[in-house]
């Protein structure tokens, strides 16, 4: 498979703080990959590192190599709005409205009887997103269906199993059942460490690190 990003032992601090330390890993085009972890142990930090986000956080500082397609994305050469529009973000939290991702975007359409049924609403919101996406190369989700209902989940988990046919998405989630479900590939984070990294299928069925099979089988996290 081809390589969208390529990223070589990445760290980031904010301040002393280090919040990852040497990240090396490949994410394969056109999949979706899942980052899991508990709370803390770097899998946000690590996803803002692919568009750059942060660089506007204060004291923030990174080393190593993030390439996507060969380019290196923190060269002097690399506009970071540019990147941004290459690789867009999906926040944790919905806005304007506190409500899920898809019922912001299918909020209008709805309120002004754009769509006569489930199946158009579910076209219109599909074309929103990747309107609002700036038809990015990649989707990064930081948990996009936290606190969602099941229902609500199910239409998201859809919309980015369509979606990745398309752009590669890499998404957070604390939901291991979730990355079951939707992503091919998943990486393991603990206490700012890359623990492992394989297909979802054998993370979840024949984990190569204790850590990740006590992680997976709840004794910790």
């Amino acid at each position: 498979m081809t390589s969208k990003f390529r990223t070589k032992k990445v760290e980031v601090s904010y301040g002393d703080k280090k919040a990852i330390r040497d990240i090396s890993l490949d994410i394969e085009k056109n999949i979706i990959t899942a980052l899991i972890g508990p709370s803390g142990c770097g899998k946000s930090t690590f996803l803002r590192c692919l568009n750059r986000m942060n660089d506007v956080i204060e004291n923030c500082s990174i080393k190593g190599s993030i390439h996507l397609d060969e380019q290196d994305i923190y060269g002097p050469d690399i506009d970071p709005v540019e990147l941004r529009a290459r690789v867009g973000m999906v926040f944790q939290k919905a806005n304007p409205f506190p409500k899920s991702i898809f019922d912001n975007i299918a909020y209008g359409p709805r309120i002004h009887g754009l769509a006569s049924n489930d199946s158009e609403l579910k076209d219109i919101v599909h074309n929103s997103l990747e309107a609002i996406a700036v038809s990015p190369e990649v989707i990064l989700m930081d948990e996009p269906c936290s606190a969602l209902d099941p229902i609500a989940t199910a239409k998201i988990e859809e919309l980015m199993n369509e979606l990745c046919e398309s752009y590669t998405i890499i998404i957070v989630t604390h939901s291991m059942q979730q990355a079951a479900r939707v992503s091919k590939k998943t990486a393991f984070f603990h206490l700012g460490d890359l623990i492992e990294y394989n297909d979802t299928d054998k993370i979840f069925t024949q984990p190569e690190n204790q850590k990740t099979q006590d992680y997976i089988t709840g004794r910790f996290g």
